[in-house]
């Protein structure tokens, strides 16, 4: 069993610590109409990265307007569409064993949807929440994870990232921390992974480390 030791822990949201594929699918379908693409699974390859930046990788004739406006309706819609998101298996208790200065998350959506997602699955919200809002470029690129390891305030190479998506995985990798995948939404992934949350324990010690086993 791997062990070693780590001074935070970096997690995504969506896939990782709540379950919110059905609302995922519904309003990005909604999108997928919209663009006259319907049926079309626009976002499956690029879960974790921010909408705004999906919207122009797959269509990339779309102005800066239209991309705000659908963004817009996209957020809206998963705002509102909650009753199915639950706390992904295993989260609620490890949160729970986690010093609150010792956690954060880093997700692509923007604030207000992280709160209503972790309102709706029951789950804390932490001092550290990095969301779309707070970066200029989201995952893939590095920036979201170097500022939640800035906040948090413990170097890169000290924190563990725990992700389910390949976004979030480069992005972690290339902001220099130790990332553990959860294959909750993804059959694999390029890191050491674990099937869900209940295969990782993260204990505190009195030192101030954190154990992760796995």
């Amino acid at each position: 069993m791997p062990r070693f030791t780590v001074d935070a822990v970096l997690f995504d949201l969506d896939g990782t610590l709540v379950d919110s594929a059905a609302s995922v699918r519904r309003n990005w379908r909604r999108v997928a109409t919209i663009l006259g693409r319907d049926g079309e699974d626009l976002a499956g390859h690029l879960q974790g990265i921010p909408g705004r930046q999906v919207l122009r990788m797959i269509e990339p004739g779309l102005s800066e307007q239209r991309i705000d406006e659908l963004d817009r309706m996209l957020i809206d819609g998963e705002v509102a569409d909650v009753s199915e998101v639950v706390a992904a298996k295993g989260a609620a208790g490890l949160l729970a064993g986690l010093p609150a200065d010792r956690w954060a998350i880093v997700t692509s959506g923007p604030r207000r949807l992280a709160r209503a997602r972790l309102d709706a699955a029951g789950l804390p919200e932490p001092r550290i929440l990095v969301t779309a809002d707070d970066v200029r470029t989201g995952k893939p690129d590095p920036e979201p994870f170097r500022l939640a390891a800035a906040r948090i305030g413990h170097p890169p190479r000290r924190c563990l990232a725990v992700e389910d998506a390949p976004a979030g995985v480069a992005s972690a990798r290339a902001a220099g921390c130790r990332i553990l995948g959860v294959l909750t939404t993804y059959p694999s992934l390029d890191a050491d992974t674990v099937p869900d949350l209940t295969g990782l324990t993260i204990d505190a010690g009195g030192d101030g480390e954190l154990t992760v086993s796995y």
